[in-house]
Order: C-alpha cells, then structure tokens, then sequence
C-alpha cells in the first residue's frame, strides 16, 4: 500500500462524501479507492468511514485523522512545489473563507481572471460572516472586515471600506426622512440590526460631522437583526430599516433609486479596516501568497487602505 495515495484517497472520500466521486477526481476506479482506504483502516486498526448504500459518513476518529491528514497533503504539496519548476506557477487547494457580500460583489466576480493566471490552485471557499476557527477546521485564511482582536493570528491589512447610512424610499415615505443622526434614536425610526460575529451583539456606529465638530454614536431600534450581509442589505432593500453600508454594497442600488443616502453632506463614518488573517505557524505557501497579493489588488481598486500601517 502506498501510504500516500491511500491517504489522498481517504481525504477526498471523505470531501466529496463518495467513493464514486473521489475516484472520478483522483482518476482511480472506485475499486482502487475503496481498496486503498480499506489498507489504511487495516494499518491504523481504526474504523475511518461508515459506509451504507446511500452514502458514506466519517467516524469520530476519521474525522480526527482528516484533519491531521489534510495537513501532512498539504505541507508536502508545499514542499514539493518549493523544490521544483512549479514554484513559479502556484497549485494546489485553497480553504479560504470570506464575507457573503464580498464575495458575491468583488471576489467571485473576479475569479476568472485569477484562475486563467493560476489554473492549477483550487479553492474550497467558505462564504459567511461567522467566526472561524482556522487551526480547528484547517482553514488557510479568512478574509474579515473590522479590527481583528485574536492575538493568536497573523494579518495583513488590505483594505479600508468607505461607510454610509441609507434607507430604502419605500422607508422613507412613511418614517420621514431623518435630518440629524439622532433622529434615528426616535421611537417612529428603525434601523437593521446587523449581529457582528466577535460580539454577537448588535453594536452602535460612530458618526462625526464633517467639519470636526461633533461626534456621536446612534444604536436606535431594529425589527429585524441578522449576520449575514447580503441578508441584511435584503433587509434594507425591503423597508425594514436604515442600513450602514459600505459603498461596494450600496452603490449600484443608490444608483437604481433603491436605497437613499442619509446625512453624507455633514457626516462621516470611520471606514471599517479588512484585513486578511492565517495562522502564525501556517507556512505561507506560494497559492496563499498569490491570493492574498490577489486580494490586495483587488481591494486596492474597491476600497484602498486609507492609512497604511507602519
């Protein structure tokens, strides 16, 4: 048995959650992936899989070994590229995870073009604003807009996304349209709650006048709270409230007559820092490299960082 191979055979079984279709992607018969994962639980000792007519599911010490297993693949796919020609073309698998609406507005949209430059690297990409154990679930990177807090983590900062505050018109004809931020505190005013990930809570934003000479921070009420951001563009779409939005969000549906922008002549925002994040002990392999260079660009045309950091 080639330990190897077996091992391969077992992760992508247990990724693609059938013998069948492991095979079709590794380009073995389904005999040869069903023997090969058979060898491994005969050397380990160990139950991997479940295995009924219908479908196969990964036992407690299977899903165990995976993730130790997706690790050894991946640093030996990270040595091998390091030591040959294939340095200069970066491959292999990606586990990123990104916000929905970034990932629906700037980043899906822009694959094409990184897949024809790198056609090797694939990705398994997680969508949603939760909060991701990447040590835990073997994730390369996550993509986070807010200040990261986790100490454990390193990150580079690749973007600043400019805020605004909107309201669907349909909102408007029957709450009135606010003259002053406060006015959001009224108990005839809601805003969409939006649950941030670190918190759970529904935090308030800071607005600052223009001029420099006031600075407040507006909670207000909310029918509807959610944590994923294209729900809650949904949300603000449908009436249910004033949104803080950043401008890559909202400027297509400012531009439709959809969503009105509020208080933009005498107040500002703090634009929200994004950042990349990957574990300290993870080795920056050239795919991630070249994805995160990647990121930056693309960033850097939507949303450029306003204050590098030194």
């Amino acid at each position: 048995m080639d330990r190897f191979d077996a091992m391969q055979a077992f992760a992508r079984v247990v990724e693609a959650g059938s013998f069948t279709k492991a095979a079709e992607t590794l380009h073995m018969s389904k005999t040869t992936v069903t023997q090969l994962v058979q060898q491994l639980e005969a050397r380990l000792r160990v139950k991997l899989l479940n295995r009924t007519t219908r479908k196969v599911n990964v036992t407690a010490d299977g899903a165990a070994y995976y993730e130790r297993v997706v690790r050894l693949l991946g640093d030996m796919d990270d040595a091998e590229t390091s030591l040959s020609d294939a340095s200069a073309l970066p491959r292999g698998r990606l586990r990123v995870d990104v916000p929905s609406p970034l990932a629906r507005l700037i980043l899906v949209p822009a694959l094409p073009e990184f897949h024809a430059r790198y056609p090797d690297i694939q990705f398994d990409m997680g969508v949603s604003d939760r909060m991701v154990d990447l040590i835990g679930e073997n994730v390369d990177c996550v993509v986070r807009g807010g200040e990261l807090t986790d100490p454990s983590l390193m990150a580079r900062r690749v973007g600043d996304l400019q805020l605004g505050v909107y309201a669907a018109p349909s909102y408007l004809e029957h709450a009135g349209l606010p003259s002053h931020p406060r006015e959001l505190e009224d108990s005839h005013h809601r805003v969409v709650g939006f649950h941030w990930p670190r918190t759970g809570k529904v935090l308030p934003y800071s607005l600052h006048r223009q001029d420099g000479g006031e600075s407040i921070r507006v909670q207000g009420r909310y029918v509807l709270a959610v944590d994923d951001g294209n729900a809650y563009l949904a949300a603000g779409l449908a009436g249910l409230g004033v949104l803080w939005l950043p401008h890559y969000m909202s400027k297509a549906h400012v531009a439709r007559g959809e969503l009105v922008p509020l208080f933009e002549k005498d107040w500002r925002l703090d634009p929200m820092p994004i950042s990349i994040a990957f574990p300290p002990n993870r080795h920056v392999s050239a795919k991630l490299r070249v994805f995160i260079d990647w990121v930056a660009a693309l960033m850097a045309q939507h949303a450029p960082v306003q204050h590098p950091a030194p």
